[in-house]
């Protein structure tokens, strides 16, 4: 490079430019330029940055240092900005908006449809499993359990089973294709809970509830097996790519 040619800027992958360090603000100019809130934000992230600049220059790992900084006041601040913000919605949105007071409930007539809240449409679902109760010949054709029954000891599965899943993947990924069976789990248990809380309507649902049944089951497969396919072709590019952009923050030793 000549004396006159200005120096290259390093690019994160065609995702932006990172200005070298001669040429960001300096602590003092930011703090200069800044009051209130505004500042402290600064003040936040320049810290962040002279900090983890001088961690990697001193360190002689490869990873790449975790920082942590004090609750008050940048968390605190932040945490409180938020809350404030929800609260003052939710306190807007009940005097502007409030709900409307429907007649009192007749004690003498049980209504057409009955249904729980919305939220727990899967858990009333799974009490429709009776087809999937089976039919023992040592008891004469008869089942094992009452089909309610069958329903309850099918919502205990269901719940142990998300209890478990942290237990069984302990990794350290943050995103989908970083694992991607885990993520197809995880499609599938959000495709399930959709399709057995459309199940738990199918008084409302305009289709056969034989079709509907089979579909409650066929569909988490479906999305689950699709999903995995996905992130796994996607898995190789990613890891280049990641790999990539971290060796070129902080090259090896």
């Amino acid at each position: 490079m000549s004396g006159n040619d200005t120096p290259e800027t390093e690019t994160d992958g065609g995702t932006g430019i990172v200005p070298p360090d001669d040429e960001t603000p300096t602590w003092s100019e930011r703090k200069e330029r800044t009051q209130g809130l505004s500042r402290l934000t600064y003040e936040y992230f320049e810290r962040a940055r002279r900090e983890d600049q001088d961690l990697r220059q001193e360190s002689s790992y490869v990873e790449r240092d975790v920082l942590g900084f004090p609750a008050w006041p940048h968390e605190m601040i932040r945490n409180l900005a938020l809350t404030s913000f929800f609260v003052g919605m939710i306190v807007f949105l009940s005097a502007t908006l409030p709900p409307e007071m429907m007649p009192p409930a007749n004690s003498s007539s049980t209504p057409a449809v009955i249904l729980p809240d919305w939220y727990l449409y899967w858990s009333f679902g799974l009490l429709k499993l009776g087809p999937l109760n089976p039919e023992l010949a040592l008891l004469g054709g008869q089942k094992l359990m009452a089909d309610r029954t069958y329903g309850v000891l099918a919502n205990l599965v269901i719940v142990g089973a998300i209890t478990i899943v942290p237990f069984l993947n302990k990794g350290a990924a943050r995103r989908p294709v970083e694992q991607p069976f885990w993520a197809s789990v995880g499609v599938f248990g959000v495709i399930f809970a959709f399709t057995i809380a459309v199940l738990s309507v199918k008084n409302l649902v305009p289709m056969g509830s034989h079709l509907l049944f089979d579909l409650t089951f066929l569909l988490p497969f479906v999305g689950g097996f699709i999903s995995y396919a996905i992130l796994k072709s996607m898995r190789e590019g990613y890891m280049f790519t990641l790999n990539r952009r971290y060796y070129r923050l902080r090259p090896p030793k």
